[in-house]
């Protein structure tokens, strides 16, 4: 069974296309997709056991995956890695900066160093991958787009104040890029999910898959959405059709922070997901599939 994608066949035939966190969740489904459409696709991340099992599945389906382990948050490493990517697999046409990381914890208890490291993972990783790529591949060969994974910071992140201020910062980075690479033919945008159902569950406490699934009552989709609803809005950016798309953000949260508290979400069925990935993988922690 086939990844179950909207876009045409071959969309991104002899393309180069580097995504970070590619061993799991957002990540791995983006990467699916996009292989499936003819990407060459770089998995990156921290754990080779991850990206080899993910680089398996690709090449399995069909596509063509290439693996670079690497901490995006030390800057030495990054440019290395970028440099041997460019030299192995070509210019890079894409970049989906999705690698990130954070815990529940409140203000109060969070320590220097696991402020800075939240926020390395989830803001400076980010920046430095953005930046080595234009450097050394997109501003040279005249374009290219990046798609920065960000969250629905749009309120506040109680419990995960380190995570929101990261993610804030790439929201704010995301513009700038935008409009200091534009006129290289860089098109820098960003995705922010929602309450989304991935394999992150099993790496939270046992209550965090309950908390979230409570939350379906104050979304007015009256769900919470999957992986390749997130990839599906990653890929439109990253495709020819969003070529005057750039310094913007797509929402994918089922209009959760449009939702006033003086106003009581009526119960509703909501609408129905998106199937498109044919390996999606239900968190263990959510027990038995329903209609979630």
């Amino acid at each position: 069974m086939p990844y179950g994608t909207v876009f045409r066949p071959g969309l991104f035939a002899g393309e180069t296309i580097i995504v970070t966190g590619g061993g799991s969740g957002i990540g791995r489904c983006t990467a699916h997709e996009l292989a499936a459409l003819g990407a060459k696709v770089v998995l990156v991340g921290r754990r080779r056991e991850n990206l080899l099992q993910v680089q398996a599945e690709i090449i399995e389906d069909g596509g063509h995956a290439d693996i670079q382990v690497l901490d995006i948050r030390v800057e030495e490493d990054v440019i290395a890695a970028v440099d041997m990517i460019i030299n192995r697999d070509g210019p890079i046409n894409g970049l989906v900066n999705n690698a990130g990381g954070q815990y529940t914890s409140p203000l109060e208890e969070i320590s220097q160093k696991g402020w800075e490291t939240v926020v390395r993972t989830n803001l400076t990783g980010g920046f430095l991958m953005s930046r080595e790529v234009f450097r050394q591949s997109m501003k040279k060969a005249g374009g290219g787009a990046i798609v920065n994974i960000t969250a629905d910071h749009w309120m506040s992140m109680p419990s995960m104040g380190h995570s929101g201020a990261a993610r804030g910062g790439m929201e704010n980075f995301t513009m700038t890029a935008a409009v200091e690479w534009g006129r290289f033919g860089v098109r820098v945008n960003s995705v922010a999910p929602g309450w989304v159902i991935t394999s992150g569950f099993d790496t939270y406490p046992e209550s965090f898959a309950k908390e979230n699934m409570a939350l379906t009552k104050v979304v007015p989709l009256a769900r919470l959405g999957r992986e390749a609803e997130v990839a599906g809005a990653i890929v439109f950016l990253l495709s020819p059709s969003a070529a005057y798309i750039s310094g913007s953000c797509i929402r994918v949260d089922g209009a959760a922070p449009n939702a006033p508290h003086n106003y009581p979400l009526p119960e509703g069925p909501g609408n129905q997901h998106f199937d498109g990935f044919h390996r999606e993988v239900r968190p263990k922690s959510l027990g038995d599939p329903d209609d979630t």
